[in-house]
């Protein structure tokens, strides 16, 4: 039997009369990681200005949102798969520049159509970016010290990506003129990233080696029923958040998405060059990161959505206050993500990734326990963010710090070069499906106590109401409104506590590599036989 022995150093080489600067070539990619992941975000404050400007309906305004996350999702395995076959900077490159240029779309755009198009674009340029970024850091960066601190910014620009992106949508909403030139603020969010885009791009070469490639080994079957599956999936996941999960289209689209992704895994144990080998779920360490990081994220994306609409529906916060009272999770992810690339070199990831998230649990917990009063006469109960926001926000920034750096380099760690781009893809792709499926768990616990409350409060709020003047009616509906929606926030808060207990379980029964292993560079040792 023929052992592997290459080496990303083996595999990736300075251009000629070049030296590889690995400073610049992790600002690019985490600059990189950090426009595809704020993305998915920026464009939330700014929805009802764009449907006031283009005409949107309520129904089809989600899909400037859904569509982003379905294009970038679904692609995601295929994306890391052309980066092993045909050059990881090569795609790299190619996805910022296809990014770039559907957010200049996006930001010209003069109805629906053309909008929903460009964010599809958008989510088509993230996939191809996304899983090749984390791939060259493993290609490019030595096992140690050095690679951990590039995971620890990657990391950290993963994990604030969200926070900053309402940040930077509520600034850019609010803005009336550019450059002297009147412009509708929401476009803003769109066009600043076509000239970050496309100069990370044209840097790229100047940065950052080429890999190997290997043209003609595209598995075509595989990628079209596994891209299709997981497309099926998510958009079932998706639809379930916002129409049940008895809707018929919901049903269907799982239910094909499983059929598809099960018809994708059996073509992939019978084709030479598969898009997605098996052995990149063999290893016990592998797995595990990937079934970690499929609950761990579905629980802090629920933290955003929902703690975003209580800070200000029912504290009053206006778009940009919002942003700013999320900012200490930046400073505190990226402060907890350096913590943890250097302890990644003393201490087992086990250790840091359980206390992580046993962390992040105990916060989502804090959330849940929010004041609220839907007894009858209704009361304007709200928390205060100094006692009861700030303290959790925190501990769920350092929570999340402490996982996503170990579990990124243990999901990727011990691949061979030539799987290091699918091996990211399906990283990607698990947080995706993961947050999906988590707001979809989570919105139906929510909407569910919301109907159920409000059949029992509403009536009777409406019946006090009317013999109040209709100014001081409306202010009681609008209280009970808050109140019954802090409630459902709470048990979907809660559900995220517990889904984050399943990702340290996972993470403390099967996370069993050791730190010292994490220093080692090349593949996995292979079995001998006989």
């Amino acid at each position: 039997m023929t052992e592997v022995t290459s080496t990303a150093s083996a595999e990736t080489t300075a251009p000629p009369g070049k030296n590889l600067h690995l400073g610049w070539a992790l600002v690019l990619i985490s600059i990189a990681q950090l426009m595809v992941v704020l993305d998915g975000t920026i464009v939330n404050i700014a929805l009802p200005y764009i449907q006031g400007d283009l005409g949107i309906s309520d129904a089809n305004l989600r899909w400037i949102v859904t569509g982003y996350a379905l294009a970038f999702g679904s692609l995601l395995l295929l994306g890391g798969r052309l980066g092993d076959l045909y050059g990881r900077r090569r795609v790299f490159m190619l996805g910022l520049i296809i990014f770039g240029i559907a957010s200049l779309l996006g930001g010209l755009a003069t109805n629906e159509p053309l909008l929903l198009a460009a964010r599809g674009l958008q989510g088509l340029g993230a996939a191809l970016a996304s899983p090749a970024a984390l791939a060259l850091i493993a290609t490019t960066f030595p096992a140690g010290p050095a690679r951990n601190r590039a995971f620890g910014v990657y990391a950290a620009m993963s994990g604030v990506g969200a926070a900053v992106g309402l940040l930077l949508g509520g600034w850019l909403t609010g803005m009336d003129t550019f450059l002297g030139m009147d412009v509708e603020g929401w476009r803003l969010t769109l066009l600043i990233n076509t000239p970050i885009g496309v100069l990370t791009a044209m840097l790229a070469p100047r940065f950052l080696a080429e890999s190997e490639t290997h043209p003609g080994e595209l598995d075509l079957p595989g990628a079209v029923t596994g891209t299709l599956g997981v497309l099926g999936l998510v958009y079932g996941i998706s639809r379930a958040g916002t129409d049940g999960w008895g809707d018929a289209w919901t049903i269907a689209s799982l239910a094909a998405g499983v059929a598809l992704v099960g018809l994708f895994l059996s073509l992939e144990r019978r084709v030479e060059h598969p898009l997605l080998p098996v052995r990149v779920f063999t290893n016990r360490t592998r797995a595990a990161s990937f079934v970690a990081m499929f609950f761990a994220p579905a629980a802090m994306f629920a933290m955003f959505f929902y703690l975003s609409q209580y800070i200000q529906t029912v504290m009053g916060y206006s778009p940009i206050k919002a942003g700013v009272a999320f900012l200490p999770f930046v400073f505190g992810l990226v402060a907890a993500a350096g913590i943890s690339s250097n302890l990644a070199n003393r201490i087992d990831p086990r250790y840091l990734a359980g206390v992580g998230t046993l962390l992040a649990a105990v916060a989502l917990f804090g959330f849940s326990r929010l004041p609220y009063d839907t007894s009858f006469p209704v009361g304007d109960v709200q928390g205060d963010y100094a006692t009861d926001l700030l303290p959790f926000i925190v501990m769920m920034a350092f929570g999340m710090g402490l996982v996503f750096v170990p579990l990124t380099l243990t999901a990727v760690h011990h691949l061979r070069v030539e799987d290091s781009g699918i091996g990211s893809g399906v990283l990607n792709t698990m947080q995706q499906v993961g947050g999906a499926l988590g707001l979809s768990l989570l919105g139906t616990i929510a909407t569910q106590t919301m109907d159920d409350r409000s059949a029992t409060l509403m009536p009777r709020v409406a019946q006090a109401a009317a013999e109040l003047d209709p100014t001081q009616a409306g202010l009681a509906q609008k209280v009970a409104f808050t109140q019954i929606f802090t409630e459902g926030a709470t048990d979907a808060f809660l559900l995220g506590a517990g889904l984050m207990v399943v990702a340290s379980l996972v993470t403390w029964v099967f996370l069993n590599v050791k730190h010292q292993e994490l220093a080692t560079d090349g593949p996995e040792a292979p079995a001998h036989v006989g």
